[in-house]
């Protein structure tokens, strides 16, 4: 006896949602059966929202997070610290560090970390671009809030030597971070205790 099989249009759908961080088939599956299950209150508004976001969502030009305008909010909020500016692996880390409150600096995302086995190299993340912004006036230090893991320790050494000649102090965030532990999945408190503890490195 043959196995029923879900419609093409099914099959697309869960195919999409199973390439998500954290979707596998089975869990792709069990979501794909629940939006056509509410289709008029989730799956409707649900595609409605993913076009709007892919009509209107843009990378702001100067830190790289990802914003409505570009510049983004927090570059055009005049009441942040123009002297400090966060370094972050991606988006995730920003908004995680944004929402603890315990920066009020500006921020840069990198793109991801430097990993010669994968073949991201300098030139594949946003080096240059935070080379510049660090060699502007008012910038007095760069925090480098990079995930505690060995790609993001051998990007902070990388970058400690690209910044050497911005005459600017160059810290990293201190205990509270985790070896092998990434900030997006960290909590506001751990988050809080290693911004106030960051060090000279």
């Amino acid at each position: 006896m043959a196995r029923a099989a879900a419609s093409a249009e099914i099959e697309r759908l869960i195919q999409l949602l199973a390439r998500l961080p954290g979707l596998g088939p089975r869990s792709a599956r069990r979501a794909a059966l629940h939006l056509v299950k509410k289709k008029e209150q989730l799956l409707g508004p649900l595609a409605l929202a993913l076009t709007e976001a892919r009509d209107n969502i843009v990378t702001c030009e100067i830190c790289g997070n990802i914003d409505t305008v570009s510049p983004c909010t927090l570059c055009r909020d005049q009441t942040r610290d123009r002297s400090l500016i966060c370094v972050v692996e991606e988006v995730g880390d920003l908004w995680a560090l944004d929402r603890a409150s315990v920066l009020s600096g500006q921020y840069h995302v990198l793109g991801g970390t430097l990993s010669p086995l994968d073949g991201v190299g300098p030139e594949d993340l946003s080096i240059a671009k935070l080379i510049g912004r660090a060699r502007e006036p008012q910038v007095k230090e760069v925090l480098l809030a990079l995930n505690a893991t060995v790609e993001g320790q051998s990007t902070a050494h990388y970058l400690m030597d690209q910044l050497a000649g911005c005459n600017v102090i160059v810290s990293r965030l201190a205990h509270g971070v985790p070896i092998g532990g990434e900030l997006d999945y960290l909590d506001e408190g751990t988050l809080a205790a290693a911004v106030k503890a960051r060090k000279v490195m």
